[in-house]
């Protein structure tokens, strides 16, 4: 009996394999940006399952490019070295002090925690920042918030150097202003920027929702552009999925051919979506 449920479970991975063929061959040499938040940071384990599919993606012949949050690290950090956070907004002023902190962490702690994971499952991952290659220039957001910026240029030769060298970019959200200064991007922000700037075939914003609902609260597996706004100008889409829906929108309309909202907390998420038929979440095209 043992022996039967094991040829069981064998047959249903090879079956699984044979079924993933048609999806491997279409996203072979394609470029898939990927927003790295939430539950999939949250533990060793949730981390390593990550970092396994990104390198299968490369394996494969998919070119992922990791772009990561760290809000819950840089807030540790800013309590541990007793450094108050002032909010406009919701949104965090960030002056001179804070910064040096964001990028403490968010290029230091965070963005080597994620190379070394990938790294380790046999990955060839390479740790960077906005600042890094002319990668992100920014503008200020607002005067009120300090040194927080929205992407104003995005160059990705870099990136696509990186790419035919078979590497695995992972990017903190950080850029530069043209004066020189550094600034703290939205995570989000920076992921569909870079999308769009490598016209990408998907954008994958990983969340702690199943995706994005509609009035009755169940999840809309695939949504137009239009579609997406209506929803949000009649309330049924609020509070932070808000700007996850105009990130993604941004991102189509900046040349990206699709943007998918789905649940990082779901096993091999990432997976589910770019390589089965039932996918992992809501994704969103122009039309």
């Amino acid at each position: 009996m043992k022996t039967q449920d094991m040829n069981r479970d064998w047959i249903a991975t090879a079956s699984t394999l044979n079924k993933a063929l048609p999806y491997l061959q279409r996203y072979a040499d394609a470029t898939v940006v990927i927003k790295l938040g939430g539950h999939a940071m949250g533990s060793d384990a949730a981390m390593e399952e990550f970092a396994r599919d990104v390198v299968l993606m490369r394996q494969v012949g998919v070119n992922p490019v990791v772009v990561h949050g760290g809000g819950p690290m840089i807030n540790a950090m800013l309590a541990k070295l007793e450094i108050k956070s002032e909010f406009v907004n919701g949104k965090r002023v960030t002056d001179g002090t804070t910064m040096e902190v964001v990028e403490m962490v968010l290029s230091g702690l965070v963005n080597k925690r994620i190379v070394q994971a990938i790294n380790r499952q046999g990955g060839r991952a390479v740790g960077l920042s906005g600042k890094d290659g002319g990668l992100i220039t920014c503008t200020q957001t607002d005067p009120d918030l300090g040194f927080v910026g929205t992407p104003d240029v995005v160059n990705p030769t870099l990136l696509r150097d990186l790419a035919e060298k078979e590497y695995i970019p992972v990017i903190a959200p950080l850029g530069m202003g043209r004066d020189g200064e550094t600034f703290n991007i939205n995570g989000d922000t920076a992921a569909g920027a870079i999308a769009a700037a490598l016209k990408a075939d998907r954008l994958l914003l990983l969340t702690d929702v199943a995706g994005v609902k509609n009035a009755a609260g169940e999840v809309v597996t695939e949504i137009t552009a239009t579609q997406i706004r209506d929803m949000t100008a009649d309330g049924t889409i609020a509070g932070g999925m808000i700007p996850k829906t105009e990130t993604a929108l941004d991102a189509i309309m900046g040349g990206v051919r699709a943007a998918v909202i789905l649940d990082g907390r779901a096993p091999n998420a990432c997976l589910l979506e770019l390589f089965t038929e039932h996918g992992a979440g809501s994704i969103i095209r122009a039309g």
